[in-house]
């Protein structure tokens, strides 16, 4: 067994040292559990299939910061990180963007995931600067066919409302026309 001794002896092992905590969390960073539970699999009818949506794609490569937890009665979401220390940039907008999901489980996380997200300490200096780009977002769920996206964009508006008060006063006219 001499040489099975040479042979191992000529490989190193490189350990990574681990990065310090920074006080933001990147969320493309740990492997995902849910990665071990769903090996990639190759489904035949992809080619035919619709590509995915830019939220279930970022929601598949690790892109937002939380996951689903089933419950027996009700699911909850898991942060990977307090959510506090997230950006808003560009995590709201992405979570606003899945309220136009139709498939589980991006229905439950955008609509969770947003309004988790809204009643952090600070949440309305975070999405103020935001609301340019978020009203579109929440237009495009509030003149979506289905009346669920609709009701969840609906939702989303409300608490964003709540958050943000009359700093949503400029762009509500781009909304109205959904909301009636």
């Amino acid at each position: 067994g001499s040489n099975v001794l040479r042979m191992s002896s000529g490989i190193q092992i490189k350990t990574k040292a681990s990065a310090p905590k920074s006080k933001t969390c990147s969320a493309e960073s740990q492997p995902k559990p849910s990665d071990k539970l769903n090996p990639k699999t190759i489904d035949p009818f992809r080619a035919y299939s619709q590509p995915p949506s830019a939220f279930a794609a970022t929601y598949a490569r690790g892109g937002i910061p939380c996951r689903l937890v089933h419950g027996s009665v009700k699911h909850k979401l898991q942060w990977e990180c307090p959510p506090e220390t997230l950006l808003f940039d560009p995590l709201l907008l992405t979570l606003a963007e899945g309220l136009k999901e139709t498939k589980h489980p991006y229905t439950f996380v955008s609509k969770e995931g947003f309004k988790e997200l809204l009643l952090v300490e600070g949440a309305a200096e975070k999405a103020i600067p935001l609301l340019p780009r978020l009203v579109p977002v929440l237009k495009a769920a509030l003149a979506h066919v289905d009346d669920e996206v609709f009701g969840r964009g609906l939702d989303a508006l409300v608490q964003l409302s709540a958050v943000v008060g009359p700093s949503l006063n400029d762009h509500l006219k781009l909304l109205l026309t959904n909301v009636s």
